[in-house]
């Protein structure tokens, strides 16, 4: 009788978490910013990707170790909203193309749980600048219950306004 009820209970876990992590896959939990920057596409590469240096200009991303290199895992400190607590992720790039596209994709303990595709793509404009599209898609079982702590849309608009300050003043 108990392990009727346990199989039950256990099966219904398996069915509404498969349920929410279709949910997140078809409607994923989204940040998008975008950004123009009076530079080359090559330019904001070199300090975007320039991860050693984000100490100096980052206040999002305060510190990040790796080799910008698909499959590479990246050690990343960021600075939460409030400025008063830090967070440690370690992603691993899935796209790593010059002057283009830098992509990563970070989990929440196990896959599935929480998973975040994080991305700039770089695009180049008329005038010779770029435009910097740079968001995160939010997917696994937990994303529904997560609310508004996945939700650092101001911080990716403050790194956004860092880095467009820190190539412009460069080249």
């Amino acid at each position: 009788m108990w392990t009727r009820i346990l199989l039950i209970a256990l099966g219904s876990l398996v069915v509404i978490g498969a349920g929410l992590y279709t949910w997140t896959r078809i409607s994923p939990g989204q940040i998008h910013t975008e950004i123009e920057i009076d530079a080359t596409p090559d330019e904001v590469w070199e300090v975007l990707t320039d991860l050693d240096d984000y100490p100096a200009w980052n206040p999002f991303i305060v510190s990040a170790e790796g080799a910008v290199e698909v499959g590479e895992r990246l050690v990343n400190e960021l600075l939460m909203s409030h400025g008063n607590s830090t967070m440690t992720i370690k992603p691993t790039i899935t796209v790593a193309d010059p002057g283009r596209e830098f992509r990563w994709l970070g989990r929440f303990v196990v896959p599935g749980i929480i998973d975040g595709e994080h991305y700039f793509v770089l695009e180049p404009t008329p005038d010779g600048g770029t435009r910097m599209i740079h968001g995160e898609k939010f997917t696994g079982i937990l994303v529904p219950f997560a609310g508004s702590a996945l939700d650092v849309t101001d911080n990716f608009v403050a790194m956004n306004e860092a880095l467009k300050a820190r190539v412009e003043g460069t080249h």
